[in-house]
C-alpha cells in the first residue's frame, strides 16, 4: 500500500523524521518497501493566470497568451492547448525552469512569435494522467506561488508491504492508529456525522447468501452533478496513493477506501431494476468495468437487481450499471463480505483489485455505515444532490464475533524473557483498541476490536505486546533446560547423508515447487491423476506433484537455455500420491523421494578433461555410489523395463528385495522433443523410505594372505543380462569369493546368431590361510557349471 506521509501526519504527528518513522513501523511488522518524494524533479514552475489570449498570426492551432505570475509584469507565452482561455489558472514554467526527464525551458520563437515560458498539463509535469490540455487549477490558487508549495508536494510517498493478517493497516486511519500506539501519541479521530436524509427514496437489499455477506448497506443520492471536477486535494491524495482520478463518484469511493479501509461502489441508479439481491453466481455472463467479459461461476458472490447481475461482489462492478458524466442519481454500496467467500476469486478471474485485496484479508465489520455516511458527505460537498436514508440488511449470525482472550502475566514474561509492568501492558493493549473485560493480580481478559480479527488466542496478544514494546528492546538470552540425549539409530541415514554424497559427486541441490504444471505432470507420470490445488497460485502451478522429475527437468531446461553445458541436479522432497486409503489425509499419501538428473559432458571443462557426454551408466554408477553402504545393495537390481517418460532402450526399474523402489533412465525422445531439449537428459527417482536402512559400520581385519583372480569369458544369448550372470556366479563361487567384477561386454557382427560375450573377473581370498589351486579350481568349475545349466552360458577358450 502507498500512502502520503503528510496525510498520515494530519492524524498523528510524532516527533520523528521520515527515516525514523519508516524504521519504527518496519520494526513493528509493517515492512516498508520504499520511500520516494511526492514531487517530480521540477523547479521554476509557478501558478500562472492567463490575462489575455490572441490568435497566432501564422498558425491556426497556436495562441499567444499574456500570463501573470512571473513577477509584476505579464509574460508572453505561445500555447497550443485547446483549453487556453482568459481567466484560468494553470502551471506556468518560466524561462530556466526544469521539468521531468531533464527538459529545460528556454526563451524561444514559435512561428516568428517570441515565447517566454511554457503553460503545462499534468503529464508534462509527471503529476497526473490527463493529457487533454492545460491543467486547470482551482480559481482560489494564488498567482505567482510556487506550484510545489501550492500542491503541498514537499511530501514523501511511503510504500508498505503488509502481511495478510494486518488488513487493518490498509488505510490511513489504520496506519495512524498503529503509529499512535507505537509513540503513545493521541490520534485525531475523524468525525463522521450522519447525513440527514432529505428524500425518502431507498432500495431494499435481500441477502440470499448470508454465509458470504453478513451486512449490506446502501443509500440513494439524487441530483448529483458529476461534470464537476474532483477537488485538487483529493486528486493529489489519490495520485500519491497510486490511484488515478476517474471522476467524482469513483474518486469518492476510492478516497473512502484509502481513508477508512472500506471498499465501496457507486451504481447509476437509473440503470438498476428494482431492489438489490446479494446471491451466488448462476453461470451468467457479466461485462465488467474494464470491458472484459466473464462467466460468473456458482461459487462467486454477486450483486444483482431484479433482472441482471450488476457486479462481482468485492471484486469489480459491471459496465451496464457504471456511472458516467451524465449520471444524476447514484446508489452507494458498502458491505461486509466474508474473506473466505472472496479469497481466490479475483485471481481465478484475473481481476485483482484494491477492493478484492482488502476483502480477501478482511474488512472491519462495523465500518459499513460510517463509510457510507463519509462518502455521502463528500459527494454532496463536491457534486451537490439530495441523500436518502441509509438502508442496512444484516445476517448477524454470520458477522464476526469479538474474541475474549486471557493474557497471563507469567506467560507473557516467560515468552518474552522480560517482565513488563502490568499497567504498561494494559496501556499498550488499550491503545491497540482492545477492551479490558476483567483484571486480577495474575492476568487480564481482553476483547478484540472489530478491526483486529487476527487476534484470537493468548499468543496473539503476546506478539502484540512484543511489537509495541519493541523487538530491539527484548533481551537476548540463551534458554537453559535439561535435555536428554537420545541414542542415534545408525542403521537409518538422515536426509543430509544422501545430499552430502551427491554434492561430493558434483551435483547441486535444487528446491522446486510442490505445485507443478498439470501438462508437465501428465508428461512425466501419465499413469497417475495428480490432485488439483483448490486455490492455485497460477494455472501452471495447479496440481500436486507425484514425481520430482517435472521440477528437476524444468530447472535443467532453464540452465541449458542459459548456456550451461553441464547440469547435475538432485532434489529431496515430498511427492503426493493419490490413494484410496481411508486413513490418508485428503486422499493423499506423502512419499519422501530422492530425484537426480544429469546431462552434458561427463567432466567439467578443463585442459585434461575429455569431452565425452554422460550416459546411462554414469547416472547408475552415481546412484550405486550413494547406496554403497546400504544393507540391500547386493539385492539392489536394475531391471530393464519401460516407463512412459523414459527411453524404451535406456530405462530400468530399481528393485530392492524384489520390490520396486524407483526408476532410472534417459528421457524419452518424444519428451525431449516436446520440451525442446537439445541434449540427452538422464534421471532417477527413488523412494527414500525404502532405501535408507543401512548396515552399521563394523571393523574387519584385512586378510594377510594373497588373493587370486581368475578371468572368465562366457558366450550367452542376447536376452541374458549381465546382472543375471553376476548373481548366479556369486551364488556358485562360495564363501572365498571376495570380489566379482564385470569388465567386458562384446557384441559381434553376428550377434543375432551367436549372442554376446560377457567377461567376469573373480577374486578369491581367505581370511586365515592361503587358498590352494585345487580349491580355486573347484570354485571356478562350480561357477562354469552353474552358469551353463541355468543360463546356457558357454565358457570361451
Amino acid at each position: 500500500m502507498r500512502f502520503s506521509e503528510s496525510w498520515l501526519r494530519q492524524y498523528v504527528n510524532p516527533s520523528l523524521s521520515t527515516e525514523e518513522l519508516v524504521a519504527q513501523i518496519t520494526m513493528a511488522g509493517l515492512e516498508v518497501d520504499g520511500v520516494e518524494s511526492a514531487s517530480p524533479e521540477i523547479t521554476g514552475v509557478v501558478v500562472g493566470e492567463i490575462i489575455a489570449v490572441e490568435q497566432h498570426p501564422d498558425a491556426d492551432k497556436l495562441r499567444v497568451c499574456q500570463v501573470a505570475g512571473n513577477g509584476d509584469a505579464q509574460t508572453q507565452v505561445v500555447c497550443g492547448a485547446s483549453n487556453a482561455r482568459v481567466g484560468i489558472k494553470v502551471p506556468f514554467a518560466t524561462v530556466g525552469a526544469n521539468l521531468p526527464e531533464g527538459f529545460k525551458i528556454k526563451k524561444a520563437k514559435l512561428r516568428g512569435v517570441e515565447s517566454m515560458g511554457m503553460l503545462c498539463g499534468q503529464t508534462e509535469l509527471a503529476l497526473g494522467d490527463d493529457d487533454s490540455g492545460l491543467w486547470e487549477l482551482p480559481a482560489d490558487a494564488t498567482v505567482g506561488q510556487n506550484l510545489l508549495d501550492y500542491l503541498d508536494l514537499n511530501d514523501n510517498i511511503i510504500e508498505v508491504d503488509l502481511t495478510p493478517n494486518r488488513a487493518d493497516c490498509l488505510s490511513i486511519r489504520g496506519l495512524a492508529r498503529e503509529v499512535g500506539v507505537l509513540n503513545c501519541e493521541p490520534v485525531k479521530q475523524l468525525e463522521i456525522d450522519a447525513v440527514k436524509a432529505s428524500i425518502k427514496d431507498s432500495l431494499t437489499a435481500v441477502i440470499e447468501a448470508p454465509h458470504a455477506c453478513g451486512r449490506y448497506a446502501g443509500r440513494i443520492v439524487r441530483g448529483v452533478d458529476l461534470t464537476r471536477p474532483t477537488p485538487l486535494w483529493m486528486q493529489e491524495r489519490l495520485r500519491r496513493s497510486g490511484i488515478r482520478t476517474l471522476g467524482p463518484a469513483v474518486d469518492v469511493t476510492n478516497y473512502v477506501l484509502l481513508e477508512l479501509g472500506q471498499p465501496m461502489h457507486a451504481f447509476d441508479l437509473s440503470k438498476l431494476d428494482g431492489d438489490i439481491v446479494v446471491r451466488m453466481g448462476q453461470n451468467e455472463t457479466l461485462e465488467l468495468l474494464d470491458d472484459s467479459k466473464v462467466k460468473v461461476a456458482e461459487d462467486t458472490l454477486v450483486i444483482a437487481d431484479q433482472s441482471q447481475t450488476l457486479a462481482m461482489a468485492g471484486i469489480m462492478g459491471g459496465a451496464a450499471s457504471a456511472v458516467s458524466n451524465s449520471t444524476t442519481d447514484i446508489f452507494f454500496e458498502s458491505a461486509w463480505f466474508d474473506p473466505i467467500a472472496i479469497a481466490g476469486k479475483a485471481r481465478n478471474y484475473g481481476k485483482h483489485t484494491d477492493s478484492s485485496h482488502r476483502f480477501e484479508r478482511g474488512v472491519d465489520s462495523e465500518l459499513q455505515v460510517n463509510a457510507i455516511e463519509r462518502a455521502t458527505a463528500l459527494m454532496l460537498e463536491i457534486c451537490g444532490g439530495e441523500a436518502g436514508p441509509v438502508t442496512v440488511a444484516e445476517a448477524t449470525d454470520h458477522l464476526p464475533k469479538p474474541a475474549s482472550i486471557q493474557l497471563r502475566d507469567k506467560h507473557l514474561a516467560q515468552q518474552l524473557g522480560v517482565t513488563i509492568p502490568a499497567d504498561e501492558v494494559d496501556g499498550m493493549l488499550t491503545r491497540l483498541g482492545l477492551a479490558q473485560e476483567q483484571r486480577d493480580a495474575d492476568s487480564g481478559t481482553w476483547q478484540s476490536p472489530s478491526w483486529r480479527f487476527d487476534l484470537a488466542i493468548e499468543q496473539d496478544l503476546v506478539e502484540e505486546v512484543a511489537r509495541v514494546y519493541g523487538y530491539n528492546n527484548l533481551p537476548v538470552t540463551t534458554p537453559a533446560m535439561a535435555v536428554e540425549i537420545k541414542p542415534s539409530n545408525e542403521d537409518v541415514k538422515p536426509l543430509n547423508y544422501f545430499s552430502d554424497r551427491l554434492v561430493s559427486l558434483g551435483y547441486q541441490e535444487a528446491i522446486t515447487y510442490s505445485f507443478v504444471d498439470p501438462e508437465m505432470m501428465q508428461i512425466f507420470d501419465p499413469q497417475r491423476q495428480a490432485v488439483k490445488v483448490s486455490n492455485p497460485i497460477s494455472q501452471d502451478l495447479s496440481v500436486m506433484r507425484t514425481s520430482l522429475w517435472p521440477g528437476l527437468v524444468s530447472s535443467a531446461i532453464h540452465n541449458l537455455n542459459r548456456q550451461q553445458p553441464r547440469v547435475r541436479l538432485f532434489e529431496v522432497g515430498q511427492c503426493f500420491i493419490p490413494t484410496d486409503n481411508k486413513d490418508a489425509v485428503a486422499g493423499l499419501e506423502q512419499n519422501l523421494a530422492l530425484g537426480g538428473l544429469i546431462c552434458g559432458s561427463r567432466a567439467p571443462t578443463g585442459w585434461c578433461a575429455d569431452k565425452d557426454a554422460v550416459d546411462f551408466y554414469d547416472l547408475k554408477g552415481d546412484l550405486e555410489a550413494i547406496l554403497s553402504d546400504n544393507q540391500s545393495i547386493d539385492k539392489l537390481v536394475f531391471r530393464a523395463a519401460s516407463h512412459p517418460a523414459l527411453h524404451p532402450g535406456q530405462s530400468a526399474e530399481i528393485l530392492s528385495n524384489d520390490q520396486q523402489v524407483g526408476w532410472i533412465g534417459r528421457l524419452h525422445p518424444a519428451v525431449e522433443a516436446k520440451l525442446e531439449i537439445s541434449k540427452p537428459i538422464y534421471v532417477f527417482h527413488v523412494d527414500i523410505s525404502m532405501i535408507n536402512e543401512f548396515t552399521s559400520i563394523k571393523a574387519q581385519e584385512v586378510s594377510k594372505f594373497p588373493e587370486v583372480r581368475r578371468d572368465l569369458a562366457f558366450m550367452v544369448a542376447v536376452d541374458v543380462s549381465a546382472q543375471q550372470l553376476i548373481d548366479e556366479a556369486r551364488a556358485a563361487a562360495g564363501k572365498s569369493l571376495s570380489d566379482l567384477k564385470l569388465f567386458d561386454v562384446y557384441h559381434g557382427k553376428d550377434v543375432e546368431t551367436k549372442g554376446k560375450s560377457i567377461a567376469l573377473g573373480l577374486t578369491f581370498q581367505h581370511s586365515s590361510r592361503t587358498l590352494t589351486d585345487e580349491e580355486i579350481n573347484k570354485s571356478i568349475e562350480k561357477v562354469v557349471s552353474q552358469l551353463n545349466q541355468v543360463l546356457g552360458a558357454e565358457l570361451r577358450s
